[in-house]
């Protein structure tokens, strides 16, 4: 009798598997018209910048220290769409020819370089806002924590919502670098 309770079980796991992995091609086609375009993020990066804006309610001194924060996060923001477009891109090639998988060296480096050319946009958002920072007012900077999702338990802005996510396999997705400013 056990052992025709485990084969059952067995065969249930297997069963269930399958229909598991037939249902992810499903998914997976149907995702795919719903990703987002270059167009749609940088109209969403436009839409939090501007929220943010409004919602620090800056003085005029702290709005002549705005015009370099907003260039600097557009300039990260245009950086994380190329590369998010590039990733779609080089995914949809890759599974039309049905290639093999990219080599894992390569993809580390590629990886490394990454992270290098964001921590450079990062430092240079960082040295753009420190000094309008210093000027906000706690309502502001409780404002501002708001709008950027910083301290959120349940998720990391853009980064966690579930239409961005595309699985594990290195394709389309949230751009996987460290969090922050990419969520204005």
């Amino acid at each position: 009798m056990r052992k025709f309770s485990i084969a059952g079980m067995a065969a249930l796991a297997i069963a269930a598997s399958t229909a598991v992995y037939a249902n992810q091609g499903w998914f997976r086609e149907h995702m795919q018209h719903m990703r987002l375009s270059p167009e749609d993020r940088a109209a969403l990066v436009d839409a939090r910048i501007a929220a943010v804006h409004a919602g620090l309610k800056l003085t005029p001194d702290q709005e002549k220290l705005w015009p370099p924060v907003e260039a600097a996060v557009r300039d990260f923001a245009k950086m994380r769409i190329d590369r998010a477009s590039a990733r779609m891109k080089a995914h949809d090639e890759a599974q039309d020819q049905q290639q093999t998988p990219p080599d894992p060296v390569a993809r580390l480096r590629q990886r490394a370089d990454d992270l290098a050319a964001t921590s450079a946009a990062l430092k240079k958002i960082a040295d753009a806002a420190d000094p309008l920072y210093k000027t906000l007012d706690d309502g502001q900077k409780r404002r501002l924590a708001l709008l950027t999702h910083h301290g959120r338990r349940f998720g990391e802005g853009w980064r966690h919502r579930w239409m961005e996510h595309d699985g594990h396999d290195g394709g389309p997705g949230p751009d996987r670098d460290s969090g922050g400013p990419e969520r204005l």
